[in-house]
């Protein structure tokens, strides 16, 4: 039975919207109501609802501080506004702030019910995904790349949701391990595949340097070349293979990353940041292909 909660100063107004939730006799919603919304939220803490129905101008807490408050204490609890004529810049930036949904008020009895149910509906199966994937004991991919940098974010920004989605590290560590990837990533194909030297960056002439990627993207052998990556996520450990086609590299010049003399060397800050955000960093002998190893924050915890 889906609990909703009901945040109205006015008392008409509450007893209108429950009538009209009461109406879905099919659904059976339990609806709750609050005065404001520091009432709102307290009732939220004690007892977590499934929606919350929210009118936007209200004593103590408004609509809008409670959307924010709600967004970020329960990010997966949704909200669905009651706007008035003349509240539409305020609704806008509730919406900003995480609500899902409105309803003008001069149209409640026409698509509250629907909006509700539709947000509802929508709600549970992110819910139960998330909950779904934290239960994926094992994840398999690989992706080949041609060398087009564009692929780099996207690419790290898909694997960010995806170690998310299965619950394996803490929000604070999704930027540290983005770091790390594009680091790797961005080796592979311009110092990999491309074969294009630090050199010309460490003359301070970014443009060179990107030149000359550029042009060589477009000339054998370095356009038939590809970045392959291998990822592998468990309840213990996200493992992230990249290996590019070029010659590689002697491993033992990398310079030490934990020297203070290399700590503004181009060269090295990659190989720095690698270390310092993953757990392990290993390199093949021949220098095209780097693991990444990255425990879990959660290993041998209960997820939810």
């Amino acid at each position: 039975m889906p609990r909703i909660l009901v945040v109205d100063d006015s008392s008409i107004a509450r007893n209108k919207i429950g009538r009209i939730l009461a109406a879905n006799e099919a659904a059976g919603y339990e609806v709750d109501f609050a005065e404001n919304g520091k009432i709102g939220l307290e009732k939220v803490a004690a007892q977590l609802p499934d929606l919350v129905v929210t009118d936007l101008f209200m004593p103590e807490m408004d609509g809008l501080q409670l959307v924010g408050a709600l967004h970020e204490n329960y990010p997966l609890l949704p909200t669905i506004l009651v706007t008035s004529k003349g509240s539409e810049e305020i609704a806008v930036k509730a919406l900003q702030q995480g609500a899902a949904s409105y309803v003008p008020k001069r149209l409640l009895d026409q698509e509250l019910q629907n909006r509700v149910e539709i947000v509802l509906s929508l709600s549970v199966r992110q819910v139960d995904r998330r909950r779904l994937l934290q239960r994926m004991k094992q994840s398999e991919s690989l992706f080949v790349l041609e060398n087009d940098p564009k692929f780099i974010p996207t690419l790290i920004g898909y694997l960010q949701e995806s170690v998310t989605q299965m619950g394996l590290f803490e929000e604070s560590e999704l930027l540290r391990i983005g770091i790390a990837l594009d680091e790797a990533l961005v080796n592979a194909l311009y110092h990999g595949n491309l074969e294009v030297s630090s050199d010309l960056r460490t003359e301070g002439d970014f443009g060179r340097f990107y030149e000359e990627a550029r042009n060589r993207r477009g000339r054998s052998p370095f356009r038939e070349r590809s970045v392959h990556v291998r990822v592998s996520l468990s309840a213990e450990r996200a493992v992230f293979d990249i290996r590019d086609e070029g010659p590689g590299f002697d491993v033992s010049s990398l310079p030490d990353p934990t020297s203070t003399a290399n700590l503004d060397a181009v060269s090295g800050r990659g190989v720095m940041l690698m270390r310092t955000f993953m757990d392990e960093v290993q390199y093949n002998s021949s220098g095209n292909q780097v693991i990444l190893t990255k425990r879990s924050s959660y290993s041998g915890k209960k997820t939810d």
